[in-house]
């Protein structure tokens, strides 16, 4: 892989010479992936003053690894006069990693007939380093209020797509760290509705706004890979383990799984 030039943090030295590379160059890829994990969640555009805030850096230092960045094709340039945006690298690395996700490919036609029949936004979500991450959308007919998402989202402790990622992590300490970090009231809503998907095989969510959403799982041969989601703005949606809204969801699902397994399979989500 070709090395970044990057700028060393003036402030690190070398702690010992050898082994697998310098100090310096350790912290380097880390402020690296510290900088490009800020742009994940809603920022599409950040300045040098505000990575030195969010990294605890001098402006100065935070300048140079964003013009460093920008050397390397992994940020450009913004509209506004010293903004930063990701660059075409990275838009061509993200591209590359969601086609190695083959549900991807795979799970459009179903969450169009999904939407169709349900009269809701259909979701798909996959894994993506420690959280989860919407990566299709598929809008509701356009009948009255339209809820929708943008793909590349995170998704909220609260929802029912990541109630069905918690219960089936295989990760026991990942998923107890994020309860951890619940506050009392939230984490018991949250571990009901984690043991709610282990009863039912469905994670389902009601908000005081009127908003539902419901999720299934989706597993290819090593486990699970995805999810699919409705969400809308029916507060009388029948959101009960036979309702016809609940049916068709688990219908897309498994058909989505089992294509996967009849193609060869996916590369399962949570490992």
């Amino acid at each position: 892989m070709t090395r970044m030039p990057l700028t060393a943090d003036p402030a690190v030295r070398p702690a010992e010479t050898g082994g697998e590379g310098h100090a310096f160059e350790n912290q380097s890829v880390t402020r690296v992936g510290q900088i490009l994990a800020l742009f994940q969640h809603g920022a599409t555009e950040l300045s040098s003053a505000d990575v030195a805030e969010r990294l605890d850096l001098n402006r100065t230092t935070a300048y140079r690894y964003l013009s460093s960045l920008v050397a390397a094709g992994l940020l450009a340039r913004g509209r506004r006069r010293g903004s930063f945006v990701l660059g075409g690298l990275m838009l061509r690395l993200g591209i590359l990693a969601l086609d190695r996700t083959r549900v991807l490919s795979i799970a459009p036609p179903h969450l169009r007939e999904l939407s169709a029949v349900t009269s809701s936004t259909a979701v798909l979500s996959i894994w993506a380093s420690d959280e989860p991450m919407v990566a299709y959308v598929q809008d509701a007919p356009r009948q009255g209020a339209l809820v929708t998402i943008r793909p590349g989202s995170r998704i909220g402790m609260a929802t029912s797509q990541m109630a069905v990622f918690l219960a089936h992590h295989v990760d026991e300490a990942h998923v107890a760290a994020r309860l951890d970090e619940l506050p009392p009231a939230e984490r018991t809503r949250v571990e009901a509705a984690i043991y709610a998907v282990h009863r039912t095989g469905i994670g389902t969510a009601l908000f005081p706004s009127g908003l539902f959403g419901a999720a299934a799982p989706v597993f290819d041969e090593y486990g699970l890979c995805a999810t699919v989601g409705l969400i809308g703005a029916d507060s009388s949606a029948d959101l009960s383990e036979h309702s016809p809204l609940v049916a068709a969801l688990r219908r897309t699902a498994r058909a989505i799984g089992d294509e996967l397994v009849a193609t060869g399979g996916g590369a399962g989500a949570l490992r």
